[in-house]
């Protein structure tokens, strides 16, 4: 296979990310009606261009570590990996059928079949406004999810599991709510920028 035919998404990893900014969290049982509580770490790292490579492990036992593979298009990147919005967006869609799928089997919910079909609207500067001198914005603008359900059950049946999938999807609860973040930035081992905020 030629290099320009290699598309690499990812694989499983040997080892969990090792953070050196963060001690990860141990993962631990909750107790009924206590919520689990669990985190996704991320440890990335910059190659050549626009490729990435990301080390990515949920602490739950069970999940396996990953290795995911990220690019750009040219001719800022190579287009060998999907770009960070694919990623971003697929697990908003596929966050959201997990919920679905997990609920309706627990209920016994007769469903036929099921699709999500979904669109994110972007908006950046990225591209033309640096020719130009100005800093780069970028926004999401809008998500539009369609979730299209084939069943033999009563209408009502199937809007609460929608509405119950929603609210318990975790991507979802990001994109609707205000939730707190941190940034801090490291220069040559000196913290120099350390920002937060409750996302409202």
């Amino acid at each position: 296979m030629s290099d320009d035919q290699i598309y690499r998404v990812g694989e499983r990893a040997t080892a969990a990310p090792e953070p050196s900014a963060f001690t990860p969290d141990p993962f631990r049982r909750a107790r009924a009606p206590d919520p689990l509580q669990f985190e996704v770490n991320l440890v990335a790292e910059a190659g050549t261009k626009q490729h990435k490579t990301g080390s990515v492990s949920v602490n739950i036992p069970g999940f396996s570590p990953l290795t995911l593979y990220c690019d750009e298009q040219p001719p800022v990147g190579e287009d060998q990996a999907p770009p960070p919005l694919a990623y971003f967006c697929a697990g908003i869609g596929f966050c959201l059928m997990t919920h679905l799928t997990d609920i309706y089997t627990a209920r016994k919910i007769e469903i036929t079949s099921l699709r999500l079909e979904q669109r994110v609207r972007f908006a950046t500067n990225l591209g033309h406004m640096r020719d130009f001198g100005h800093t780069t914005d970028g926004k999401t603008e809008l998500v539009e999810t369609h979730v299209l359900i084939e069943s033999p059950e009563p209408r009502e049946q199937i809007e609460a599991l929608l509405a119950e999938a929603e609210g318990a999807c975790m991507a979802h609860f990001a994109l609707r709510n205000p939730i707190p973040w941190t940034t801090r930035l490291v220069h040559n081992g000196e913290t120099t920028v350390d920002r937060s905020g409750n996302g409202a």
